[in-house]
């Protein structure tokens, strides 16, 4: 296993980097891969079979990072597509339980369906939303918005009690907060945030008695059993979770398989107790509690945004707050100068 300090030897960042809630760093091997590729595309040396190869390989290392195994799980471009699927899939008529202040990839495509019953509730009422009857509970694991952490234990234990279908968004969660992905029927995870890939990778998780209740809306080519079978009928899909792939974006996953790979070398664990970490002294250094995540909204002084920009600190700007996010490469020392920045002193 690789520590921290090492680990962090294998980026680059030229700022103090507190973003990774919008996209997250390549480590070195990530980067030189995708630079390989890009010039073996420049020059057309080498079949682009080649390059989807790292697909699978992907595939399989997301499965050991979330605890399934590889043929329940799909690849794809983006979350609102595989929440689209569930969408799709569900009867008229069908109850959902949201947060209300969830981001909208989960939330657009049950509203978009006019046929559905869509519950929007505070996230701290989410459990008994559900408990009083639903066909299915939609959120994030992580909020992108503050980083508070569902109560995912008392979410699927309230699911179960109804006999309520669950779906997770885990993308500002997989990468640093360890996820048991097969608690839930369904899970979503974008991965150019902390996963740290290109964007344009995306998985999603199946239970396979769950799976029996998708229809594959979306399958092309890429689903077909086997892969090779690219032309005519009769309809011929993959029996596994591969079914509900999206044709992949090769270059994007010759990136991620390479940076899962460091991710689990470092092990999520460990990565957590370091991101925490350095939330927290960044909280403390503000005069806020200390918490679990490894992000912190807050609302910005005057002038805190020139000096943050000045110091060269990376952050999300939401108007009225300001968000920071803590990763495998963040030191104390780009802690200690964000809370200058924001301080002034």
């Amino acid at each position: 296993m690789t520590g921290i300090a090492d680990a962090r030897e294998l980026f680059a960042p030229q700022t103090a980097y507190l973003n990774t809630a919008g996209y997250g760093l390549p480590p070195r091997p990530a980067f030189a891969a995708l630079e390989r590729v890009m010039d073996q595309w420049r020059h057309g040396t080498t079949p682009w079979l080649r390059w989807q190869e790292s697909v699978d390989v992907a595939r399989g290392l997301f499965a050991s990072l979330v605890g399934v195994d590889a043929a329940d799980v799909a690849v794809g471009t983006q979350v609102a597509s595989f929440v689209g699927l569930v969408a799709l899939s569900l009867p008229a008529g069908a109850r959902i339980v949201a947060p209300q202040e969830e981001f909208t990839s989960v939330l657009f495509p049950f509203l978009a369906r006019s046929d559905l019953r869509v519950d929007l509730v505070p996230l701290d009422e989410l459990v008994n939303a559900v408990a009083d009857g639903a066909d299915l509970v939609a959120l994030s694991a992580v909020q992108s918005a503050d980083g508070r952490i569902a109560d995912l234990d008392g979410i699927a234990a309230a699911a179960e009690a109804v006999g309520a279908l669950t779906m997770i968004d885990a993308t500002q969660a997989c990468g640093w907060l360890p996820f048991a992905a097969a608690r839930f029927d369904y899970t979503v995870c974008a991965t150019y945030k902390w996963l740290l890939a290109p964007r344009g990778c995306t998985f999603m998780t199946v239970r396979p008695e769950a799976a029996e209740r998708l229809t594959p809306h979306l399958a092309g080519w890429f689903n077909a059993d086997p892969p090779a079978a690219s032309y005519g009928g009769p309809l011929r899909l993959a029996r596994t979770a591969r079914r509900f792939d999206l044709s992949p974006a090769w270059f994007s996953w010759v990136a991620q398989a390479p940076a899962l790979k460091v991710l689990l070398d470092v092990g999520v664990p460990a990565i957590q107790r370091h991101d925490v970490a350095l939330a927290n002294r960044f909280r403390t250094g503000l005069g806020l509690d200390a918490s679990d995540s490894a992000i912190v909204s807050v609302a910005p002084p005057d002038g805190a945004r020139g000096r943050l920009d000045d110091a060269g600190v990376m952050y999300a700007d939401h108007g009225d707050v300001l968000r920071f996010s803590f990763h495998l490469y963040t030191t104390e020392e780009h802690v200690d100068r964000a809370l200058w920045s924001i301080v002034g002193t």
